[in-house]
């Protein structure tokens, strides 16, 4: 049984293959979803640790149903997937006499979640995680991790906004644009589709199991070629947080999670109609709220935080990259709005400004990622590229820091065909190894770092002139990646190092000593998923 998971930062939507239908379908999980006559069933992404010692928590629909999602306690987690692989600005709790980090609290997530679904019961022999499109090396490191201890036979990983594009199912159109825009991030990808002989291994595998039957039999299977994307973390807890500081700063509103539920809560309203109000009152307490807000005064919020600004800077991304291969706007055959930001009328309405209405999809928000993700399951074949540079950092004497020097550039596709070659040399007398801190860096173009405000895991945009950098190997052990025998000396060069990208995505090193013509590190992952 092929199951996907769509992990995402509001709501997590999880499906499988139906063998009998050939259809993609949404799962119900008793105690985890939540049940609407608007949505398919979604589980909200929360969590309250009851005992961190034993790994003992609450999750999903269950954490709003026992109320403890409106309760000002430590052991309630709500958008902690942005915190994952993140270098957090700030305090993490302490819960029974451990730190709780937000991995941690992730993969107990993850793992009740695939607990849930073999108690319905149904087998799981392959999963498909969705990532998004601007996620870090280490995010996928860690959901690697994860994975090891799931007991599954084969698990694969694809771009949010991909998957997207394969799940709308649209037949007559060939080159769809994908604005993927949930609770955490904004994705945008321009994605090919057609039909080729697929007769060669699928995606980014992490764990290799048995082919599937378009695999083998080498049918006739879809094609996507990503031709173009973007991403930033922008979405709609942003939004939450920025209605929480006007109400702040106009009704002295407190921050805290029941205030933060209800001016989701006002949010939500807004998309349906033109005004709206939320009033609160616990008859015990005597604590009360009454929020009011028209969809002016929302889209004013939204435009005094640069909210379309950011929107534009994306997409303008997209078609520029678009362009250097040839592709203007109005080749694009369909629009496809993924995501519940993509609810909000002003969202909508924004991008009929650059696409015919016609063009705009925007009737399956919450499952088009889940389902799919599933078409991997029948031979579908991914053609993509890095999305991030990989770069070798170096210290920059005139400004007196650290800075990061690119050896593989965004675009570049994978696996690549030829290796960047890098000549080092020793730089003391009597060296006994040679370091090199490798890391991963963020889009030219700005990027945004995590923090706490208070309790709130918010976000703030970098400048477009500072980039957001994951070192991969920054650690006593891992800097080091050559050990030098004979020790070296300077003024020659000493090992040349080979950057390469494999197929399924992971960057590896090949490093000759070029005194003893020694291979020291033969073809080895800087970042091992799997």
């Amino acid at each position: 049984m092929v199951i996907a998971i769509d992990f995402g930062t509001s709501n997590t939507v999880v499906s499988r293959w139906n063998p009998a239908t050939q259809q993609p379908e949404t799962l119900k999980l008793p105690g985890l979803s939540w049940i609407s006559t608007q949505n398919p069933p979604l589980i909200p992404s929360l969590v309250y640790v009851t005992d961190a010692t034993t790994n003992q928590v609450v999750l999903g629909q269950q954490v709003r149903d026992q109320g403890y999602d409106i309760s000002s306690d430590q052991r309630f987690f709500r958008n902690f997937k942005r915190g994952i692989g993140s270098d957090i600005q700030g305090f993490l709790p302490q819960l029974d006499g451990q730190v709780v980090t937000f991995e941690r609290v992730g993969e107990w997530f993850l793992t009740q979640v695939l607990d849930a679904v073999r108690e319905i019961p149904l087998p799981v022999d392959s999963l498909v995680f969705t990532v998004p499109v601007d996620s870090f090396e280490a995010y996928r490191h860690w959901l690697g991790q994860v994975c090891q201890s799931l007991d599954v036979e084969q698990v694969r990983m694809l771009d949010e906004p991909t998957a997207a594009a394969l799940g709308y199912g649209l037949a007559e159109k060939d080159l769809l644009l994908v604005i993927d825009f949930g609770g955490g991030t904004l994705d945008l990808s321009l994605v090919r589709l057609n039909k080729t002989v697929q007769k060669q291994p699928l995606g980014f595998i992490l764990k290799w199991g048995q082919k599937s039957f378009a695999e083998s039999s080498g049918q006739k299977t879809k094609t996507a070629r990503v031709l173009a994307k973007a991403g930033q973390n922008l979405g709609g807890s942003d939004i939450d947080n920025w209605l929480m500081d006007y109400f702040s700063q106009t009704q002295e509103l407190v921050k805290t999670p029941l205030t933060a539920r209800l001016v989701e809560r006002l949010k939500i309203q807004l998309s349906l109609q033109t005004q709206a109000s939320e009033v609160y009152f616990n008859d015990e307490t005597l604590e009360s709220y009454e929020l009011e807000m028209t969809r002016d005064q929302f889209e004013n919020i939204l435009t005094q935080h640069q909210f379309f600004e950011n929107l534009d800077r994306s997409l303008n991304q997209v078609l520029q990259q678009a362009r250097r291969q040839g592709v203007e706007k109005n080749n694009i055959s369909g629009v496809l709005l993924v995501g519940g930001t993509t609810k909000i009328p002003a969202v909508q309405h924004w991008a009929k400004q650059y696409f015919e209405p016609e063009k705009i999809l925007c009737e399956r928000p919450f499952e088009a990622i889940s389902h799919g993700a599933l078409q991997l399951s029948l031979g579908t074949k991914i053609e993509d590229f890095l999305y991030h540079s990989y770069g070798i950092r170096y210290w920059n004497r005139r400004d007196n820091c650290h800075n990061w020097h690119p050896i593989i550039k965004s675009g570049q596709p994978y696996p690549m065909s030829e290796a960047v070659e890098l000549v080092l040399g020793a730089s003391l007398e009597n060296q006994p190894s040679i370091e090199l801190v490798i890391g991963e860096l963020g889009a030219e173009t700005g990027g945004t770092e995590v923090f706490f405000d208070g309790d709130r895991l918010v976000t703030r945009t970098l400048a477009p002139d500072k980039t957001a950098v994951q070192p991969l190997n920054d650690t006593e052990e891992g800097r080091s990646i050559a050990r030098l025998n004979p020790p070296g000396y300077p003024g020659s060069d000493r090992i040349k190092v080979l950057f390469q990208v494999d197929d399924k995505r992971f960057l590896r090193l090949t490093i000759e000593d070029l005194l003893t013509s020694e291979i020291l590190v033969n073809n080895q992952a800087v970042v091992q998923l799997s």
